[in-house]
């Protein structure tokens, strides 16, 4: 069972370290359960201002604060090792010290990062122009639906005023329905 205390020791073990610190496996689901049963003690309401009620609502709000807290350092520092991963490709640092989630957040990062770096390669060596040469940039003049291309890629749904840029096979069916305008280069 977690305690006040433990939360507040381990977001103080987080702020005053620069690496991951090791919490329990289970932490976030005995963290709710301690948040759950100190909601339940505070809305009871058999004397408003009595000193345990007044007592545990506040440490309450103290445990959101903290819990939050830690939540956004411990982010802050997973940002920071992606970050670091992608520059030296060594990406197993606190990874140890990771809650599921976390290592979860960790490599959907790294995979966000990796697929931008490929566009920004492919940018350099010219490839993506050769695709926006490809494409129109046009605007809806009306709603319009969600639909799929020859190729099975999804399309939209587009509203009135929506900017869009696709194939040009695409964009001359919906410039010559009169569906949309063709924005100037």
């Amino acid at each position: 069972m977690i305690t006040y205390k433990d939360i507040y020791e381990a977001a103080k073990k987080e702020r005053y370290s620069e690496n991951l610190q090791p919490i329990p496996k289970s932490f976030i689901k005995d963290v709710s359960k301690y948040l759950k049963e100190k909601r339940e003690a505070a809305s009871k309401e058999d004397d408003v201002f009595s000193d345990v009620l007044l007592k545990t609502k506040k440490q309450l709000e103290n445990a959101i604060t903290l819990f939050q807290e830690l939540l956004r350092r411990r982010r802050k520092k997973i940002l920071n090792l992606v970050l670091i991963a992608s520059e030296t490709g060594i990406s197993k640092q606190d990874f140890e010290n990771m809650l599921l989630l976390e290592k979860s957040l960790f490599e959907d990062l790294m995979q966000c990062i990796e697929k931008s770096d490929r566009k920004m390669n492919e940018s350099l060596n010219g490839k993506k122009d050769e695709e926006l040469q490809q494409n129109n940039l046009i605007v809806f003049l009306e709603d319009t639906p969600e639909f799929l291309s020859t190729t099975g890629e999804k399309f939209g749904p587009y509203l009135i005023g929506q900017f869009a840029n696709i194939p040009k096979e695409i964009a001359s069916v919906f410039l010559e329905d009169g569906k949309a305008e063709l924005m100037e280069k």
